[in-house]
Parts: structure tokens; sequence; C-alpha cells
């Protein structure tokens, strides 16, 4: 009978890529995905270290599974993986002697292992779970090897777009992340290791792939021919795979957006027109006290080179409100810079001190009723502008990936270049290919189109032209 595993996934798109690997490193020791983690043999949290009160969420998410072990009289391996485990791995083997692993984010490929050695302890240690606190396997090293040489291929995909890990690490140092302390210093994998891995999830039936990296336009991996690929060389190598029709990438930072890769999104028409480009505040003072090394007008300059070369390009972005010593006029040129550029989708956080980080130690912390009040401000901006760009978008003529049936009989639903979901009515022959759709109404949350038929719309010099964006 195959043993059962369940992963609580939390943060970003590369915890996501890392819960799929660590399900692909452990399937060859018999472990199937579980439903739940009350059916589970093999219990991992995948931490995030990036959100506010992350350490208490992951003990709060612990005290449940707690309960779950115990009714299994401790037969369930519990495992904590991610920034978390990296950052406060020693703390949560303290405070949850029940926990059987904790591994880093660069570990996950000795996973096997660690779980044969809690294997092997709870088979010897025949006195009964909880009279054994101390026993678990604490893994956060930053190896030598990486981590990508280790892991077995891709053998499914879920869906018609996949993620491709293609860089780790940071090597900025914002004074307000964590992520060079969890995540290491910047790695690249080689060209080569990506492209196969990409063919791979192509012939597996991906349409779209998303580059991952915590700064993924810093790669500078080996090309096979010994130079070193930047991320314009490796889009143009990975446009050439019959089959894989739309590439997106995340997240980059501004300074690492080189005129190669500018161009790129000029001459690729399989990169897609939506960029996510954090500027984290508009103000150049708190930009520098972030040590994020741009300023403001850094980044309306790319913008407007990008939008030069692709002009139906829209941008997402993140923005931090309320940093330590953030004044009114420092706030309102983030304003400035969202009203100047517009987003159409963003992510907006209030200031939360990180353990260990600069900013953590500075004495001009803000009070959570001005931040409150800052964040609100800004979201109300920002889902104005969100309505906005949809609401635009009606009448426009935009082509859908269709991915999956939607909630309604028969209709299905796809997304269009800036990830809008689409709805139209259809069958599940439409899973994995793209069509051009005409965008009819806007809703909260998505939109609702019909198929576009070209030639029957050049017939017809009663009807208006739509705008048609590729």
């Amino acid at each position: 009978m195959p043993k059962k595993l369940f992963i609580r996934t939390y943060g970003c798109q590369m915890n996501v890529y890392d819960s799929a690997r660590m399900a692909d490193v452990l399937a060859p020791l018999g472990y199937a995905p579980a439903a739940s983690p009350e059916e589970a043999d093999m219990v991992i949290v995948n931490t995030c270290h990036i959100r506010e009160r992350a350490s208490e969420k992951t003990f709060s998410e612990l005290g449940r599974l707690r309960d779950i072990k115990e009714e299994k009289d401790g037969k369930v391996i519990l495992a904590v993986a991610g920034c978390v485990a990296q950052a406060e791995g020693a703390e949560i083997m303290a405070r949850a002697p029940f926990v059987d692993i904790v591994l880093g984010p660069q570990t996950y490929h000795r996973l096997p292992e660690m779980v044969a050695r809690a294997e092997r302890g709870a088979a010897v240690a025949k006195v009964g779970w909880k009279a054994q606190p101390g026993l678990g396997i604490l893994d956060t090293e930053f190896p030598i090897e990486s981590k990508f040489d280790h892991l077995p291929a891709p053998d499914t995909v879920h869906g018609v777009t996949a993620f491709l890990a293609i860089q780790e690490g940071c090597d900025k140092f914002c004074t307000f992340c964590v992520v060079p302390y969890t995540r290491g210093a910047e790695f690249s994998r080689p060209a080569d290791k990506i492209l196969e891995e990409a063919r791979r999830l192509v012939a597996l039936g991906a349409r779209e792939l998303t580059l991952l990296g915590q700064n993924v336009n810093a790669y500078h991996g080996e090309g096979p021919d010994g130079s070193t690929w930047t991320l314009a060389k490796l889009s143009y190598a990975l446009a050439d795979i019959p089959g894989l029709e739309r590439i997106r990438y995340t997240t980059s930072h501004p300074r690492d957006m080189g005129d190669d890769l500018i161009a790129a999104h000029g001459a690729l028409p399989q990169l897609m027109p939506f960029l996510h480009l954090p500027v984290q505040s508009g103000s150049d003072r708190i930009l520098q006290m972030m040590n994020r090394q741009h300023t403001g007008d850094d980044y309306r300059r790319i913008v407007d080179k990008l939008k030069a070369v692709r002009p139906d390009l829209a941008l997402s972005s993140d923005f931090i409100v309320g940093f330590p010593g953030e004044s009114d006029v420092d706030f309102a040129a983030t304003m400035r810079l969202v009203r100047d550029i517009t987003f159409p989708q963003a992510f907006s956080f209030k200031y939360s001190p990180r353990p260990g980080t600069p900013a953590s130690l500075s004495d001009h912390q803000l009070p959570e009723e001005l931040k409150d009040a800052r964040l609100a401000e800004l979201n109300d901006l920002l889902r104005a502008q969100n309505a906005a760009f949809n609401r635009e978008s009606v009448g426009r003529v935009l082509p859908v990936l269709f991915e999956r049936p939607g909630k309604h009989d028969g209709q299905m639903m796809g997304r269009s270049p800036y990830l809008q979901p689409v709805h139209v009515q259809g069958g599940l022959d439409l899973v994995g290919s793209i069509r051009m759709v005409r965008i009819d109404r806007e809703h909260a949350y998505s939109l609702t189109g019909s198929f576009y038929d070209e030639s029957a719309e050049a017939s017809s010099l009663s009807s208006p032209q739509p705008r048609v964006t590729a």
C-alpha cells in the first residue's frame, strides 16, 4: 500500500516549485499525494519568512499537526521546510520537539536520506514517540553541491502551465529582506540543464513556463559553449522550443533590467507583455534606506524603455508602506509613482520587521495605525487601477491560453497575456490551446468573452473593428 504525502505550501512561486520537487524526490520512496494531513503518513510544511508573523503562523500550524500526530500515536513523519526552517531551525526543534525533520531550501535533495533516518529512528525508539523529544533531524546547511544536480527529472505537470527554477539566492541585501540569509548567495543553473528541463515540461504538456528566481533577471548561467548567458539569451533559446507558447519570469529587480532583456521583450512574442518588476517605494530617500540601489526616476526610465519596444506591456509590482522613517512626503512620492506608471496588478504590504535585518534595528519604526492608513490609501488606488485596466479590456481581442473548465457547465477558463482569468463557452478540447477571444464583459476578478472570428468580422462592414492585442 503506497504511503501518503501532504505538503502545505506558503509564500512565493519558488516555494510552490520547491514543494513539487520535494514530492518528486519522495515519489521513489513510495509516497503518493494525500488530499489532507489527516490521511497522510508524512506532512511537510513549506514555510515563508517574508510575511508578517511568519514564525507565529508556522508554530500555529504545527500545533494543529501535533494533534493529528497524537491521534495516530506518532505514526506520522512531520517536516518543516523553507525559509522559516532555515532561519529558525533550532528554535523549531526546541519549541516543537515532535517535529521529525527541519530542512532549509537548499537541502531538500537530501530529503530521502532524512526520511530514512527518521523512519529508522521511529523503529528503534520502542518507548513511544512522546517520550523521545529532541531526536529530530536538522539540516539547514548551505551545501557545496547544487541541489538541482541531484533532483529527478519532473515526470508530471499539473495543467498547461509550469514553474521552472533557473536562479536562486540574492546578493542585493535590501535592508528589509531576509532572502539573502535564508536562500543564500545568487546561483544560476547551467543553461543546458534549464533547456533540458524546459523541453521535458513541454513534452509533458506545458504550454507556458514561468522562470523562477529570487532575482531572476540577474541570471548569469553557464552556456553550452562555456560562455555566460544572460536571461535574454536564455529566453531566445527557450523561445525556439516547439510547443512552448508563452514565457514569463519572476521576481525581477530593476538593477538587472539590462538593455538586452528589454530588447528581447520587443523581439520575442513568447515573452508575455506582463512584467512583475518590484519597486517597493517611490521615494528616493526611502529607496536609499532600503539599499535598493535605484531611484524612482531610474524605474520610470526602465518602464519607458520597455514600453518603447512593447507598447502593450503592463506591469505589476511590490510596494512596502510604513518603512522606518517614512514621512508623509515619502509616501506621497510612492503614490505619485503609482499614478505615473499605473499597475493593473500589485502586491502591497505594510512594513514589518524581519529578525536579523538592518531595518528591524532602526529607531524610527512607525506606529501601526499610520501604516494601516497608508496601506489602505495605496490599496484604494491600486484597486482602482486594476478595475480600470479590466474595464479597458472590454472590446479588445486577446489571445487566451485555456487551462481548465470553469465553475459553470459548458464554461472554460483561460488566461490572457496579462494573467486575467477569461471565461468562454466551450469544451475540454480547448485545454492547452490559444484562441483569440473578444472580451465582452468585465467582472470583479475575471473577464467574459466570445471567440473572435476574424474572417467574419472582416466581411461585416457595419461591425466596429475590435482592438487586437497579440
